[in-house]
């Protein structure tokens, strides 16, 4: 009998510890999306370019590349709750320094430090997330992961907005002297102290403790999750998965001892991370209010944008909980692709009519900008009912047990690599060679995510852990 086929289920306690372990996915949407609404802020404050404004934006993918890889790694050394725990530390250390930042330098480092438990928070909580749930339900369960980034993302930029309204312009002075800008980082304290707290009331990953030798408290755990039988013959599937191997995992386990040569899977791994990135999600994420503005629409206007743009993200997400364990993973990616290849060429041409006034002010002729927006956001609708959620949930069950882990690190640092080059190039390019031309760029790199998935990717519906190889 399969973990997903006991009859003891505790659906209710495995919600709430799933519930708990995505309020990271919340802190890493937060964090990231946070930077949104500040740009003109950071801009005054720190008198800074273009450049200088990517690479503040950019800082903090740095952090998270560093933390994604080391993530992964010190959960096979301190658990995967721990790497949660100091992820909440980071965030907290991180929202209060961005705040109080006086130059640009010490800017660049609390984002750094925001960045290493974003990359933390990015790999770790869906690997446990798919280590304590039930095979039949862990695709939805883990794709509860990207409504919460997604929440986050809304609630920074509803915030955003609530601030900069209430003070009149996100430059505007705001609560004890200080700008608006300041305090949308500031805010990010009080989900990050809730996180903390919260963690200390969820166990430690089954699979881990058995990993560690710890048996018998691994058989605890997974009572309360699926009751003593199949705890019982979870402990022993868990041991025989990992009995091939008589070390504990590390790195080298990528390589295949037979071929010396990286193994196949963890390829298909760094390929989805890359391609979720190379489709310019982030530009949206990260630059949503500057490129709307950059197009006619005022600071309001865009901050506005961006909110509705974060409630479809949502709503494509729930259609994904509904979906993934009944169609698989796979068709999902393939559908997404072809979608975002269609919605960016729709952005990109429409943006290839942008008109420039005697002010300097660009405008869209005609219906263009209308046909921009709801590309953009069908395109945003497509990303979240695909590859945003998927590209988490396969990450965190496709790697055999022993390298699982490493496999994680590795995957989750070239995502954030590709993040960084993505968004840090965005400002720059949009300029030269210019926003058509980089939208058709993330248009090729969809297309081309349809064929990689049609050729490289295996669905992993329904199989237990134990099962996955590579």
């Amino acid at each position: 009998m399969s973990e997903g086929s006991a009859e003891r289920v505790n659906m209710t306690f495995i919600a709430a510890i799933v519930a708990v372990a995505t309020i990271g996915g919340f802190m890493f949407g937060y964090d990231s999306g946070v930077i949104n609404g500040t740009q003109k802020g950071l801009e005054a404050a720190f008198d800074l370019g273009k450049l200088g404004i990517g690479v503040n934006v950019g800082a903090i993918l740095v952090g998270s590349s560093i933390g994604a890889f080391l993530a992964g790694r010190m959960a096979d050394l301190i658990g995967r709750r721990g790497v949660m725990m100091l992820a909440a530390v980071l965030f907290l250390g991180s929202a209060l320094l961005a705040g109080a930042a006086g130059s640009s330098a010490v800017f660049i480092i609390a984002r750094i430090i925001g960045g290493l438990g974003v990359g933390a928070a990015s790999v770790i909580s869906p690997v446990y997330i798919s280590e304590v749930t039930p095979a039949a339900v862990r695709g939805r369960l883990s794709s509860v992961q990207q409504v919460m980034i997604i929440s986050g993302l809304t609630g920074a930029f509803v915030a955003n907005f609530v601030l900069a309204r209430y003070a009149g312009g996100s430059t505007a002075e705001l609560w004890l002297g200080f700008p608006a800008w300041r305090w949308m980082f500031w805010l990010q304290g009080i989900p990050a102290a809730i996180y903390f707290v919260a963690l200390l009331f969820i166990p430690e990953s089954p699979r881990y403790l058995v990993a560690r030798g710890q048996e018998e408290r691994a058989f605890v755990v997974l009572t309360r999750l699926f009751g003593a039988e199949a705890a019982a013959r979870k402990v022993v599937d868990i041991r025989d998965s990992l009995a091939a191997d008589h070390h504990r995992p590390k790195l080298s386990d990528l390589i295949d001892r037979t071929s010396g040569k990286i193994r196949p899977i963890v390829w298909t791994g760094i390929g989805l991370a890359v391609f979720q990135q190379l489709v310019g999600i982030n530009v949206v994420f990260y630059y949503g209010a500057t490129l709307w503005e950059a197009v006619g629409f005022s600071e309001d206007n865009a901050l506005q944008i961006n909110i509705l743009s974060g409630a479809l993200s949502i709503g494509a997400c729930l259609a994904t909980i509904a979906l993934v364990d009944r169609i698989g993973r796979k068709p999902l990616l393939l559908i997404g692709s072809a979608g975002m290849a269609v919605t960016l060429a729709t952005v990109a041409y429409a943006f290839s009519t942008a008109i420039a006034g005697a002010d300097g002010a660009v405008t869209l002729p005609g219906n263009n900008g209308l046909a921009a927006l709801i590309a953009a956001n069908l395109y945003v609708i497509f990303f979240n009912m695909s590859w945003g959620p998927i590209m988490w949930v396969m990450l965190g069950e496709m790697f055999p047990n022993q390298i699982r882990g490493s496999g994680l690190a590795v995957s989750g640092f070239a995502q954030w690599i590709a993040n960084a080059a993505i968004s840090v190039s965005f400002p720059a390019l949009a300029v030269s060679p210019g926003l058509a031309i980089t939208y058709t760029g993330y248009a090729f790199f969809a297309a081309i995510s349809f064929f990689f998935v049609r050729a490289l990717v295996h669905e992993t519906k329904g199989r237990e852990l134990e099962d996955m190889v590579g």
